[in-house]
């Protein structure tokens, strides 16, 4: 095992991505090394960020329907329930999400993995966007910083991200 495998979550993941999806647009050589914590998952505070489309009812809906997509996105209060939330998405199935929002944004079962002791506490918000965005550099420059910013404004100490 080299110094550059060991410091990766999945050594090869690129290589791995570029194998299965010949022409993808996706290329890394630099290594992103792996933040070790300061404390146990126990104490320290956790956001989700999430490409599901999942917002607070009655804010303003993503833009699912322009053609290199919608590169904002919506803040979720990690205490809402649910009901209190809604699912703005074309590009992927959401008949089990509408079903059990937590298929697709387990707000609930991180609610009780506080409650449980396993996670210390969660940030303010949690973050959505849609994931249809066909520009990598602007999704880059914008949306990832812009959540990037919001996450460490939030003092999240861990991030769990999870694709729709």
């Amino acid at each position: 095992m080299t110094a550059r495998s060991e410091t990766q979550l999945r050594p090869g993941l690129w290589e791995t991505v570029n194998a299965r999806y010949p022409g993808s647009m996706i290329s890394n050589d630099d290594v992103v090394t792996l933040a070790p914590l300061a404390r146990p998952v126990s104490q320290c505070r956790l956001t989700f960020v999430s490409s599901a489309g999942v917002q607070p009812r009655g804010t303003l809906p993503f833009d699912v329907v322009h053609p290199v997509g919608d590169y904002t996105f919506r803040r979720v209060p990690s205490q809402a329930r649910p009901d209190d939330l809604e699912i703005h998405q074309l590009k992927y199935p959401t008949d089990g999400a509408l079903r059990d929002l937590n298929v697709i944004f387990p707000i609930t079962r991180l609610q009780e993995l506080v409650a449980d002791g396993v996670v210390g506490s969660l940030a303010p918000s949690f973050y959505s966007f849609i994931g249809y965005n066909m520009d990598p550099q602007l999704l880059e420059r914008t949306l990832a910083e812009d959540i990037a910013d919001a996450v460490v404004a939030d003092a999240a100490e861990i991030a769990l991200l999870a694709p729709a």
